[in-house]
């Protein structure tokens, strides 16, 4: 799963142009426009984890098995754990946020019938959740290596 591609999608769907509704996504798009960059930014995190821990062969069932690791509660509990997150570099730390962020949203999105998306603030969500993705592929591969790490294990 790439997750530029995911952001691209959450464009269209924010932006009305998969249903052909130009301009006047409806709201069935939009929620699925935020979903679709809240899973930009899981799979940026699935893909450090597997990509720095199991070597870049997506084909390997090690790789697989690391990528397929990343729970969605966990990741969030571990992001939201401020006394380690605050030692790693702060374009990881403003990942972190953002990911919990965009989970919160994700899940208003998917699972609350009575919430409404403005396409604007949908728009802003993606771009947030873009420039989040840019940032963490531009962090040394030992810090983000250690991010996944994070996010992937319980501490014992």
């Amino acid at each position: 799963m790439n997750p530029r591609d995911l952001i691209r999608i959450a464009r269209q769907l924010a932006a009305g142009t998969i249903s052909g509704n130009r301009g006047r996504p409806r709201q069935a798009e939009l929620r699925r426009a935020v979903s679709a960059a809240y899973y930009a930014l899981f799979h940026a995190l699935a893909l450090c984890g597997a990509n720095l821990l199991a070597g870049s062969d997506r084909h390997r069932p090690s790789w697989q098995q690391t990528y397929r690791a990343l729970e969605h509660g966990h990741a969030r509990n571990q992001c939201n754990d401020r006394m380690t997150m605050n030692g790693f570099p702060t374009e990881i730390q403003d990942f972190g946020k953002r990911f919990v962020f965009m989970q919160d949203q994700r899940q208003q999105a998917d699972y609350s019938p009575s919430a409404t998306f403005a396409r604007d603030r949908v728009m802003q969500l993606i771009d947030e959740s873009e420039d989040a993705l840019l940032t963490l592929e531009n962090v040394p591969n030992t810090d983000r290596r250690a991010f996944a790490i994070h996010g992937l294990f319980r501490r014992r």
